[in-house]
């Protein structure tokens, strides 16, 4: 689990995950650095939703967790992460991580900013006279 690699990087504060078939522009990045550096309390920036129950029926039953397109934390978040939780299934890997920061750091503990999407691309990108198709591989 990334979650546990994670915490090897004592010396970095923030932290990014994104899929591969997005895009993420650079200048909304450093601006999120800069506001959200040295922040006081665990920071966990997406586009939330919360896991259904009838998907999701033990320790990940109605927990907060980011769209796995883009999400971006902070080392106070790392810290309190509940890495040993413990679900049934095969949930995807953005519930899960939404579970460790629900169990180990407490909903209310945490700092949940919305992501601003007109700053992130997924699956396509279009501007001007360009169209890309990011998930270019057929089985994405």
């Amino acid at each position: 689990c990334f979650a546990r690699a994670i915490k090897r990087f004592e010396d970095k504060e923030l932290f990014i995950k994104l899929d591969d078939d997005a895009l993420v522009d650079i200048d909304y990045v450093i601006g999120l650095i800069k506001k959200y550096q040295g922040y006081h309390k665990p920071v966990y920036i997406s586009d939330h939703e919360r896991t259904q129950p009838r998907n999701f029926p033990d320790s990940l039953n109605g927990v907060m967790y980011g769209n796995g397109k883009f999400y971006m934390f902070n080392r106070k978040l790392v810290q309190c992460l509940d890495t040993d939780i413990k679900y049934r299934g095969s949930p995807n890997e953005d519930s899960v991580f939404g579970g460790m920061v629900s169990n180990g750091c407490g909903e209310y503990n945490v700092e949940y900013v919305k992501e601003d999407d007109r700053w992130i691309w997924h699956k396509e990108y279009t501007n001007k006279n360009k169209h890309i198709d990011l998930s270019f591989i057929k089985n994405h």
